[in-house]
């Protein structure tokens, strides 16, 4: 499926799953009714920061726009009868998307098998920035930022963090995150979600409780008659 089809088609699903109207969703999102109808009819290509916004507006994470169809539109349908999704998916079938307004590139890397966790390949052009709000309300979702080339410099909140080849950063998307390329050349990362909205931390094993020694009782000579 095209990158834009699969967008808009996804766009449609997340806002009929969740009975938003075309003015819900853009009161929600901050996204004009024009631009959301657009992008649902595949006759506009939307940018970074306006899937985030509509992400917040339907509470999902952006990967969300890049997942495959619910109804198989893919390829990959699972309705009764047909093969399910796939836990293997070949570099060629990796869809990808280019950001119309930075240029960056972003590749899916998992496959469409159900999972908590998610890959994602970016490269990220020179000198280029992305804002993105990614204040997901009521979602639990962790995102780590591995750097493979390159330099790129990641604003968490009001925190930066510099990157070099062979760094890795976690965040939790509560929070604003601005992704900056101070290099000259391309940096290519991998990103990998993770929703752990049922994940608890295991408690350290407790030892089982030591028992006071007992006093050895005196030791008695005995007396030969």
């Amino acid at each position: 499926m095209d990158i834009h089809h699969r967008i808009a088609q996804r766009l449609r699903e997340l806002r009929s799953a969740r009975g938003y109207s075309l003015d819900a969703l853009a009161e929600r999102s901050g996204v004009s009714r024009s631009n959301i109808s657009l992008i649902e009819r595949g006759e506009s290509s939307p940018t970074a920061a306006v899937l985030d916004k509509l992400a917040i507006g339907l509470g999902v994470a952006l990967a969300s726009f890049f997942d495959d169809s619910a109804d198989g539109g893919d390829g990959s349908e699972g309705a009764e009868g047909m093969k399910p999704p796939s836990p293997h998916i070949s570099a060629a079938d990796q869809p990808q998307w280019q950001d119309p307004a930075s240029g960056y590139v972003r590749r899916r890397l998992s496959p469409s098998a159900p999972s908590p966790l998610q890959l994602v390949e970016v490269v990220f052009p020179p000198g280029q920035r992305v804002a993105l709000d990614s204040a997901v309300p009521g979602a639990d979702i962790h995102q780590q930022v591995w750097l493979l080339e390159g330099r790129m410099e990641l604003t968490v909140g009001d925190t930066p963090w510099p990157l070099a080849a062979g760094d890795c950063l976690a965040m939790q998307l509560n929070q604003p995150i601005v992704f900056h390329n101070p290099g000259t050349t391309p940096a290519r990362y991998l990103v990998a979600l993770a929703t752990v909205s049922a994940f608890t931390p295991l408690a350290p094993r407790s030892l089982p409780p030591v028992r006071a020694a007992t006093p050895a009782a005196p030791h008695r000579t005995r007396r030969k008659p």
